[in-house]
């Protein structure tokens, strides 16, 4: 291989000189991205509620040379995401928005009361549309960038007793299409991806509160809901975010990006 090809496909991929706005970092998926990211060149900014762990994802990137702040952040809160984005776009071009900040929900349209579909609502829908709202025109202004949105399977299955965590996975995927097509003429690329179940420390949580004494039977038989026999780890979500907001990724917009161990095509 001649030098030049060489040291081409060397840096592919490569974040080096960008800045990341990362919204719920502080564990699981967003971590994972946030530490691959900075492990590719690139300048993290973390908007997390949880701002101890945010610090402590911060601590992990910096150990290992990377560069990451951490910055106190409710994103169902408009003017603080107003307010948190001022501060960052003062001093740095914005090149990369990961919105991935979410919670989850269980229960089906009846037993979802009007509070609990307003929560969902308020972070993983208004959230992103909080985020994008501020730092679109940031975007537009400094010749483009990139938006990747993290949607679910949910968003575009039935899955049972997930009715306002799926309607907010749908909107999700909606408003990815909607900037997609609004924001072309300005160089600014918007995809979402759509994990199944990702191993994180959410669904440990969710285990061993729900079913105490069956953590292991109860593991199997939600890793076995993927066709491929076991849950996604955050890394490999973290992988396909990568390439998607790297330059390699320059001709993918408009997209959902299914990452699901062949769920959605082969389930039953």
């Amino acid at each position: 291989m001649a030098t030049e090809e060489r040291s081409r496909h060397e840096q592919q991929f490569s974040l080096a000189g960008k800045v990341a706005v990362i919204t719920g970092a502080a564990s699981g998926i967003g971590r994972a991205i946030a530490r691959r990211f900075a492990a590719s060149g690139a300048v993290v900014r973390i908007l997390e509620l949880n701002l101890a762990e945010a610090e402590e994802t911060c601590s992990e990137i910096k150990a290992a040379d990377g560069k990451a702040t951490a910055h106190s952040c409710d994103v169902a809160n408009q003017e603080q995401v107003k307010a948190t984005f001022a501060g960052i776009l003062d001093r740095e071009r914005v090149n990369i928005l990961v919105n991935n900040a979410g919670i989850a929900h269980i229960g089906r349209l009846e037993t979802t009361s009007e509070a609990e579909f307003d929560r969902i609502y308020s972070v993983n829908v208004k959230g992103f549309y909080n985020c994008m709202y501020a730092c679109i025109g940031h975007m537009k202004d400094n010749g483009g960038g990139v938006i990747l949105n993290m949607a679910s399977v949910a968003g575009s299955s039935g899955l049972a007793d997930r009715f306002a965590y799926s309607t907010s996975k749908g909107a999700v995927i909606a408003m990815t299409y909607s900037v997609a097509r609004d924001y072309l003429p300005n160089n600014i690329r918007c995809n979402c991806i759509s994990p199944a179940r990702v191993h994180t420390p959410f669904v440990d949580g969710y285990i061993k509160k729900n079913f105490p004494g069956k953590e292991k039977e109860m593991f199997e038989k939600l890793s076995n809901a993927q066709p491929i026999g076991r849950m996604a780890e955050p890394d490999e979500i973290a992988a396909l975010a990568h390439f998607l907001c790297s330059d390699e990724a320059g001709f993918i917009t408009g997209t959902d990006y299914p990452i699901d161990g062949g769920y959605f095509k082969l389930h039953g």
